[in-house]
């Protein structure tokens, strides 16, 4: 599966960076005091819990990261389906690398792919329809990359990745702003002025509100909050002149619905604030 843009070497290497230093600091002295310098060893990824796998090339990028020496071999690829008792990878090398990078893959690893297995399920409930399932921006601060990285895994698409890829007025935006079409026209004058590139998408309350920005010329229209009734009638009134989003309180049993609806995505923050994670765990082999 190819690794997101946003997941770059860069962005990954910055992340591996600050959580080992929130981790280690001046030392893992628990191993640091007991393992032998020159010791060398393996140690396997067993899945405990039936899941869709995920953060398994992250794993193998945090181990070099840390000791280039280190050596992966990898069973089971991110986004394939893994059962209690399956071993992903094995690690060899140092004891002491091995040691100090545990808990960092396994944090990671368990996080990831719980969401990537609740994304795989909700996005098979759509199985059928030409409505994509989005995530959002209710992340974990500094940890975006890797949860975003997992729904793209688990079968969901990447929503805007922060606040600098897309314009979405919503509706604190509008309500400061006085309107819908004020708002919008300002956004426009602002990418104009600014030369940037820049989709507007406008978050709705209801039929008036989509009526307006249908008029104010937008790539994207959210509908908040709507029952499938109004939505069904907003999804009409859009009638294909730009994108449709279903967004707010969206649960899986809804999915089937809503798609029925017409709407281009829907969204759901659940993907990655309501994932649990699955159980991992780093194994010596003796």
């Amino acid at each position: 599966m190819k690794r997101p843009n946003y997941a770059t070497d860069k962005v990954l290497k910055q992340f591996i960076k600050r959580a080992l230093e929130e981790d280690i600091q001046d030392g893992d002295h628990s191993t640091l005091s007991t393992i032998p310098k020159s010791l060398e060893q393996n140690a396997k990824l067993l899945v405990k819990q039936d899941c869709i796998l995920a953060g398994v090339e992250l794993a193998e990028i945090i181990f070099k990261t840390f000791d280039e020496n280190l050596k992966v071999e990898t069973f089971i690829k991110d986004g394939e389906t893994a059962k209690i008792g399956d071993v992903a990878f094995i690690v060899s090398g140092s004891a002491r690398s091995i040691l100090s990078t545990e808990r960092l893959v396994l944090n990671c690893m368990q996080r990831m792919s719980g969401i990537a297995t609740l994304t795989h399920d909700w996005d098979s409930r759509l199985i059928g329809s030409k409505t994509k399932l989005l995530d959002t921006r209710k992340t974990t601060p500094n940890f975006r990359v890797c949860e975003k990285w997992a729904v793209s895994i688990g079968g969901g698409t990447n929503h805007r990745y922060g606040l600098y890829d897309m314009i979405m007025l919503k509706d604190n935006h509008i309500d400061y702003n006085g309107s819908i079409t004020k708002a919008v026209k300002m956004a426009k004058d602002y990418i104009k002025k600014n030369k940037k590139k820049l989709k507007i998408e406008v978050e709705t309350r209801n039929l008036e509100e989509v009526k307006e920005a249908i008029n104010a010329k937008v790539d994207r229209i959210m509908l908040d909050n709507m029952d499938i009734a109004t939505m069904t009638k907003a999804v009409k009134l859009i009638n294909g002149s730009c994108e449709s989003e279903a967004s707010g309180g969206i649960t899986r049993d809804q999915l089937k619905d809503i798609a029925a609806t017409g709407v281009t995505f829907i969204s759901a923050g659940a993907l990655t604030h309501s994932a649990e994670n699955i159980d991992l765990s780093l194994k010596a082999i003796m």
